[in-house]
């Protein structure tokens, strides 16, 4: 149950790769339950190019219910469609393992699913995991919290703790789960955080390292070329493009920088603050905008730039819990990550990067001169070899491998 393919999230990656490597664990038939494409496109979400998406293997299969219900069910009707679809399949006397992202509202359609057909007799053999990714805490939950939302965080917390296993993205939003349950217990009387540090574990993002690691060298240059770029001729920032993830200054720091004739700044990606940020550069013909990157072309990219930069920095609504796209520039080789410890990057990137304060724009700015100008040869070379080994430990057959373990 997750937001998959064609939304740009890094937990549609981690759904592909789960189910990828399932195929290869004993588990005969792969479903990702999912959203219509009319419905995704009418939330404004970002999309990659509904022409380009990668195929599955043969074995995987994307299902995407539709409503049940008409226009006199206001809400909640692609729910119901998930549900009964779970439903269904949990009918089938077929061990079913089932792992919900994202607690609201992929992890209530399964607690849901999972009553309904044992109320109905069904005795389904079901195993439940819920995995708590970033936006569950920063969004959800403390939105609640600051909102004195007490009864929905509880029913939240509730919800998940009526799974099977329960697993967190990082080490950081373990620690935030357990810290926001506190001040719900702390108001409502209840025992939520002693149950979550005993339950919580934690379980990387999965990525697929043979899709960075090892490129060939014409297919690099081949990808640069089209889009005319040339190999350390440019920065990169390659994410959600949104001021949480400190595209404002990135944008401010590269009017700052030394080296600006030297290099210029790629934005690649789509999001909230896209259109800003094109206004706010239209005056500097240095800076590209790239709102179509496929996931071909994404680790050509990365490992041809000069500096990969994601200065992410904490909003109200969002802290970046770990960083898929730092593990992913990583393993694709090519000049030094630069970005800050903001919740669970310092988890993604351990020693292997350039550390700037969130926020600091002159830092901002000094960082990623020092990467074009000042590094040398050898030394992108030893830091690019330490950042490949600390980003294998995400591949995601070692990553499947302890989450659904023999």
């Amino acid at each position: 149950m997750v937001r998959a393919d064609p939304v740009i999230c890094g937990h549609s990656g981690e759904a592909r790769n789960l189910a990828e490597v399932a195929l290869t664990r004993g588990f005969t038939d792969v479903r990702l339950l999912t959203w219509p494409i009319p419905v995704l496109q009418a939330a404004g979400l970002p999309l990659k190019p509904l022409d380009r998406l990668l195929p599955y293997s043969k074995g995987i299969t994307v299902e995407r219910p539709e409503a049940v219900g008409d226009y006199r069910v206001p809400d909640g009707r692609h729910l119901a469609g998930l549900t009964g679809r779970l439903v269904e399949l949990l009918a089938e006397p077929i061990p079913t393992v089932c792992l919900s992202m994202y607690l609201v509202p992929h992890t209530q359609v399964v607690v849901d699913a999972v009553t309904a057909a044992r109320a109905a007799g069904f005795a389904p053999d079901v195993h439940t995991i819920a995995k708590a990714v970033g936006s569950d805490v920063t969004n959800v939950i403390r939105s609640c919290l600051r909102e004195g939302r007490f009864g929905a965080a509880s029913v939240l917390f509730t919800t998940f703790l009526a799974n099977d296993e329960v697993v967190a993205v990082s080490e950081y939003t373990r620690d935030e789960i357990i810290a926001s349950a506190e001040e719900v217990d702390a108001t409502c009387g209840t025992s939520f955080a002693a149950k979550c540090r005993e339950r919580v574990t934690v379980s990387y993002p999965p990525i697929d390292s043979s899709a960075y690691v090892d490129l060939e060298p014409a297919a690099v240059d081949a990808a640069l070329a089209r889009r005319g770029l040339e190999r350390d001729g440019y920065i990169l920032f390659l994410s959600r493009v949104a001021r949480a993830k400190g595209i404002y200054d990135l944008v401010i720091a590269y009017g700052e920088m030394r080296s600006r004739d030297r290099v210029k700044l790629v934005v690649a990606g789509n999001g909230p603050a896209l259109e800003h940020v094109r206004a706010m550069a239209k005056e500097d013909d240095r800076i590209i905008f790239l709102n179509d990157v496929d996931d071909e072309e994404k680790p050509l990219l990365m490992r041809g730039c000069a500096a990969y930069a994601l200065p992410t920095k904490p909003e109200p609504d969002f802290v970046e819990t770990f960083g898929i796209a730092l593990a992913e520039k990583m393993l694709a080789g090519g000049g030094p990550v630069v970005t800050t410890l903001t919740g669970g990057t310092g988890e993604a990137v351990g020693d292997t990067a350039i550390i700037v304060e969130p926020g600091d724009i002159h830092g901002l700015a000094d960082a990623l001169d020092h990467a074009v100008m000042e590094m040398t040869v050898s030394e992108r070379e030893e830091m690019a070899a330490r950042a490949l080994k600390k980003a294998m430990t995400f591949d995601r057959t070692a990553v499947f491998d302890s989450l659904f373990p023999v």
